[in-house]
């Protein structure tokens, strides 16, 4: 079965590598540039897993996600968060803990395949 991934990223540079690298895996990639358009985005297309990013305009990221867990659907869905952002901030750090994302991966420390190894591992896919 064909598992969909929802990109949501600022960057446009950032998301496209995501969707390139994604759709070579087989996956159907949805995007979104922001919190509030991918929260859209994840509510009316349910894909099986959302990638994450915290800073972005308009409605970051935390943000979308608590709105995300607020419905039946999103309070199950998993997501990974990747981000320039390391959780020292103590709010951060409480989000964190209450939105439950899968994983929480810095950008810097991650190759691209490495991610794609993690969103398989989560969706437990060979």
């Amino acid at each position: 079965m064909n598992k969909t991934i929802l990109v949501i990223e600022d960057e446009k540079a950032s998301r496209d590598l995501l969707v390139r690298v994604f759709q070579k895996e087989n996956f159907t990639v949805l995007q979104a540039e922001n919190g509030k358009t991918g929260m859209k985005t994840a509510l009316d297309m349910h894909p099986d897993l959302i990638l994450l990013d915290l800073l972005m305009p308009i409605m970051g990221g935390i943000e979308a996600l608590k709105e995300i867990r607020k419905t039946k659907w999103g309070k199950t869905i998993p997501v990974i968060i990747l981000t320039n952002l390391s959780a020292t901030d103590e709010k951060l750090v409480e989000s964190m803990i209450s939105e439950r994302p899968a994983y929480y991966l810095i950008k810097s420390d991650w190759k691209i395949f490495d991610v794609v190894k993690k969103i398989k591992e989560v969706l437990r896919i060979n």
